[in-house]
């Protein structure tokens, strides 16, 4: 019975993932071709977690080498400006961006903005040309997560597990124990959060030129 109220549950986490959408806008009359490499400059906005940044900027990564770019990575970026003394703070305006794209001697840099991070996850994606700081190519997307059934499914599957670690007899207390525990972990949305945020960025670079 415990096996599937379980089950019901995780199927409906999974069905509920919610809808998503994403489009895109490019330059007229750019020849992409000339870019051969592009940076990400950097993931902004309402996700303050390295981790999170890192994932995000690897899912564009993807989207750009599909696309016949070669990107390189937020991480590699940032220590690459880091050796030029140059603060990645700095980069507030499409120019600060384009005179970062000079240091790290790239065509073009790519800045993705996430203003919102929770239930509805929004983003934009821009890519600036470093000649002359003009915008080559912008997307938007958005999506919704359910944090609340994850958040049940990550008390239940805790339940069950404090249930298993300390037998029969303390079934109670091991249920509430492993119960609060599930639910911190099902509040993080790390698995869920990523596959809606992969799907955004998937959606808003599908209208990105081919090299």
């Amino acid at each position: 019975m415990k096996a599937i109220s379980l089950y019901v549950l995780l199927s409906a986490v999974l069905i509920f993932t919610g809808c998503s959408t994403g489009e895109s806008h490019v330059r007229t009359g750019f020849d992409f071709s000339k870019i051969d490499k592009v940076a990400v400059l950097a993931v902004q906005g309402s996700i303050m977690s390295e981790a999170a940044k890192n994932q995000i900027s690897d899912f564009v990564v993807m989207e750009l080498l599909i696309k016949g770019y070669a990107p390189i990575e937020r991480v590699q970026v940032k220590r690459l400006l880091q050796e030029q003394k140059f603060q990645a703070s700095k980069v507030t305006s499409n120019e600060d961006a384009a005179q970062a794209g000079r240091v790290l001697n790239v065509p073009a840099v790519l800045i993705v903005n996430i203003p919102n991070f929770k239930e509805e996850i929004s983003m934009t994606v821009k890519l600036i040309n470093v000649e002359d700081g003009s915008v080559l190519w912008m997307g938007s997307g958005t999506g919704t997560t359910s944090r609340t059934l994850a958040t049940l499914l990550g008390a239940a599957v805790g339940a069950g597990a404090g249930v298993v670690a300390t037998g029969e007899d303390d079934q109670v207390v091991g249920g509430v124990v492993g119960g609060v525990l599930g639910a911190g972990l099902g509040r993080a949305l790390t698995p869920q959060a990523a596959l809606k945020a992969q799907e955004i960025v998937k959606l808003i670079c599908q209208k990105l030129p081919y090299r």
